[in-house]
């Protein structure tokens, strides 16, 4: 291989214009130590293939730019001569033939020789580490890749292969003696082993000390100025221009201390008064006083001046007998009224010296500096000041004040009731199996239809021009035509659902409609949804055409929504947020409204989304309320709370009400006055003044108003559900007593 580079080197450097230089005899050619030429000269390649027997000559310095495969005829000129460049081509000619067997045999031997040895085991240079010649480029640019950076001829560096975990670290940390100095190189990703001297120098870095061994911190200061006095200057540079000129700068620093002065905002400093100030340390706090100036300071209290039971000879009445000194013995130290025992002496000489007063004194001194002293601010505030300023009850009629009529014919508890749309009728729902039309301004039982079950829940339906009522008794939803009042709507609602005409491919459906009997049609029954699962709530629509039902149920099926005039039951959910206990149809939008648990959320039934969600910080929710106007909400619970939501407020209560002792069974909303009222197993009712206003800054008045009464506890289950009169200000109760109540 040398022998192939040195026929390659005389090749190259036979030139016309060149001396070519005599070779040694047991030696490669050297090149003439000229400094290469920066703008002609490629850069170099550091990686050197040569002969280790070669790095303690002077061609192992150049070996570097002569083994580079990359380098042309053109290259290895301007190694010899820099400066001529712009050389004619005949030289190149002359040698292109040498050159391409030198180049032909290179690449094989080269490419032969790389594996066998570290390409970095000769560098031992102190200068800058260029083997890795990416320039100023961040290595994390480099994560991703098998390499690390490019050498000088433009080859990859490789990063080498990290295929060891922790327990092989850990064998090599065991085994290895020179583990604790290996460090890895980033910009080659090669383990280097630290030398003696750069880890002494990282021990005297770490020791804060200097890097150099060599330098002395407290070596002897040179003093360039003696003591004596010289004759001669030590410069004698003649003074500059500007130290005869007035300095504009410190002009404009005076005229602004002149003007701070006028402006008094710098005061001249007056003569110190040479008497010394005195005061009395005892005296009491004066704010003009000297110790008036500490705001914080706060005297130590005084001791209490000794009464008649401290006396030599106290009255006789201070004096305690035999009974209240075995009391006083048994007593606590911090429970007895006096720590210490009055006694009667004949005279001032005949008293000892008090045994209690190097104690006495030691508590003083713990009290002064051990108890806290500190300076509360009072805020005076008039108590009345802080009772929020809430309107008079009698500015807010009209409300509901007194019981005017009991319902009475029910066998067992009454669990529900609702109110017709024109307000003149009434329809209660009771455990004895039967519903009950009232009559409502005469309290008299018009019709009861037996259902045979329990009856959850009755709903009235709120469109005027149908009459229907809805009501959920075991696993159906009975709608019957109570056919009071005008005939012609009865009839009209009759031929409405007779119009229904069945499809000839019904639809899966998660509940069955069912036509009622003849029998059951003298009943006033018309129509039956059966569900397979127990209903529990009962809700209409404001238009009167869909009917939301409950069902207790787990799953996404708790909430089904029935359509009136098409027939069709859907249920809204794909999956269950909890156990449902209401719904209720929001008055005016397409939402939505399902309380459970813990939440009340909102849907919006169009886009079928979760528009909002509610936490009324209740432990169970127990019924749901919607305003008339719709942007508000209450909700009772079991735990006696009411919790008032502003829907565009905030998605936590506006106000939580805690009037009631027990739990909340119902909660209502007046159609048209500012009025709501909540029924409690206590067996009260209360009404509640909550207006809302057009203006949205300004927030709900919320006033509890009268707390109705007249409901026994049975079972301690007290009012069951309330209802508001559509148009008047009255109230309807149902209770365990089973009775309805009407409040006027």
């Amino acid at each position: 291989m040398d022998a192939e580079r040195g026929a390659g080197r005389e090749a190259l450097r036979v030139q016309p214009g060149k001396r070519r230089p005599e070779p040694e005899p047991e030696r490669q050619l050297e090149p003439e130590p000229e400094k290469p030429s920066l703008l002609c000269n490629p850069a170099s390649n550091h990686n050197d293939d040569s002969d280790s027997g070669l790095s303690d000559s002077k061609e192992s310095v150049f070996s570097g730019l002569e083994d580079s495969g990359s380098d042309s005829s053109e290259d290895t000129e301007d190694k010899e001569d820099g400066s001529n460049c712009d050389k004619d081509d005949g030289s190149t000619e002359e040698t292109s033939k040498e050159q391409a067997q030198v180049q032909a045999s290179r690449p094989a031997t080269e490419m032969a020789g790389v594996p066998s040895r570290d390409e970095y085991a000769e560098d031992s240079s102190d200068e800058e580490d260029i083997r890795n010649t990416v320039g100023n480029v961040p290595l994390e640019w480099y994560e991703d890749f098998p390499h690390v950076g490019y050498d000088l001829d433009g080859r990859r560096i490789y990063k080498p292969l990290r295929t060891r975990d922790e327990l092989d670290q850990f064998l090599d940390k065991m085994d290895d003696p020179n583990f604790w100095r290996t460090v890895k190189d980033r910009m080659t990703g090669q383990d280097l082993q630290l030398t003696d001297e750069q880890v002494a120098l990282v021990q005297r870095l770490q020791r804060g000390q200097f890097g150099d061994v060599s330098f002395d911190p407290y070596e002897p200061a040179v003093d360039f100025f003696s003591g004596d006095v010289m004759i001669h200057p030590v410069t004698n540079r003649p003074e500059d221009k500007r130290s005869f000129i007035p300095s504009l700068v410190e002009k404009e620093k005076v005229s602004r201390m002149v003007h701070a002065i006028k402006m008094g905002w710098i005061q001249p400093h007056r003569p110190r008064d040479p008497t010394p100030r005195f005061y009395d340390l005892w005296v009491q706090e004066d704010p003009n006083a000297v110790l008036g100036r500490h705001k914080m300071h706060v005297p130590a209290p005084k001791l209490a001046l000794p009464g008649h039971a401290e006396s030599y000879n106290p009255p006789p009445e201070y004096l305690p007998s035999e009974e209240e000194r075995l009391v006083w013995a048994q007593q606590e130290p911090g429970e007895r009224k006096l720590n210490f025992l009055p006694r009667k002496f004949p005279s001032l000489r005949a008293v000892p010296a008090y045994g209690r007063f190097i104690q006495e004194r030691f508590e003083r001194c713990l009290d002064l500096y051990l108890c806290p002293r500190q300076r509360k601010m009072r805020v005076n505030v008039d108590p009345e000041d802080l009772i929020p300023k809430l309107p008079r009850p009698r500015d807010l009629q009209p409300f509901p004040t007194c019981q005017a009529l009991v319902y009475r014919g029910h066998g067992d508890l009454v669990r529900c009731l609702s109110v017709s749309p024109g307000g003149q009728w009434l329809v209660s729902g009771s455990d004895d199996g039967s519903l009950r039309l009232w009559e409502v301004a005469t309290a008299r039982c018009v019709r009861v239809v037996p259902v045979g079950g329990v009856v959850r829940s009755v709903a009235w339906n709120p469109n005027p021009s149908v009459c229907l009522v809805a009501a959920a008794m075991d696993d159906a939803v009975l709608l019957l035509n109570p056919a009071l009042g005008d005939r012609l709507l009865a009839g009209s609602t009759d031929q409405l659902l007779s119009a229904f005409a069945l499809p000839e491919e019904p639809a899966l459906q998660p509940a069955r409609w069912v036509e009622a009997l003849e029998e059951e049609r003298q009943r006033g029954l018309r129509l039956r949804i059966c569900h397979g699962k127990p209903v529990t709530q009962v809700t209409w629509h404001g238009r009167g055409d869909y009917l939301a039902v409950v069902l207790a149920t787990p799953g996404h099926t708790q909430v089904l929504i029935h359509q009136l005039s098409r027939r069709r039951s859907q249920s809204p959910f794909r999956r269950s947020h909890g156990q449902v206990q209401c719904v209720a149809f929001h008055p005016t939008r397409p939402f939505l409204i399902v309380a459970s648990q813990r939440s009340i959320r909102v849907y919006h039934l169009l886009r079928q989304e979760l528009t909002k969600k509610l936490m009324p910080n209740c432990k169970w929710v127990s019924s749901l309320a919607v305003h008339p106007a719709g942007d508000n909400i209450i909700c009772g619970s079991y735990d006696s709370k009411l919790a008032w939501f502003d829907l565009d407020l905030s998605t936590k209560p506006y106000r939580v009400l805690r009037h009631h002792r027990k739990a909340l069974r119902a909660v209502a909303f007046h159609p048209r006055y500012p009025l709501f009222a909540s029924g409690s197993d206590d067996g009260s009712v209360i009404i509640c003044h909550g207006m809302v206003y057009n203006d949205l800054l300004q927030n709900p008045l919320l006033v509890p108003v009268k707390v109705l009464k007249g409901h026994v506890l049975t079972r301690d289950l007290g009012v069951l559900d309330v209802a508001f009169h559509p148009t008047q200000p009255w109230v309807f109760s149902s209770g365990a007593d089973g009775t309805v109540r009407l409040f006027t």
